[in-house]
């Protein structure tokens, strides 16, 4: 069963595929999106709102959303603790 977490605004992203949930200050996670960017492999989900968690996942895509990086992990960790109990 494939396991969804919202990212915000309606957005739904593949848990399973989540590599990690990061904040996009550093300079290192800037040129990540820069590159994916570049490379096509850049998904916008913010709705032109402020980014707050860049989320990368196992195909090197990488998610901008406009959710806090503790907030999506407490999604993702509420939606294993479900999985758990079916």
């Amino acid at each position: 069963m494939v396991q969804l977490i919202n990212i915000g605004f309606g957005n739904i992203a593949s848990a399973a595929r989540i590599v990690s949930i990061v904040s996009p200050e550093s300079q290192p996670i800037k040129r990540l999106i820069k590159m994916a960017r570049d490379q096509n492999k850049l998904i916008d989900a913010t709705y032109g709102r402020r980014t707050r968690s860049v989320i990368v996942m196992d195909s090197d895509h990488i998610i901008l959303s406009s959710v806090q990086p503790e907030t999506v992990s407490q999604r993702l960790i509420q939606r294993e603790d479900l999985a758990d109990e079916v």
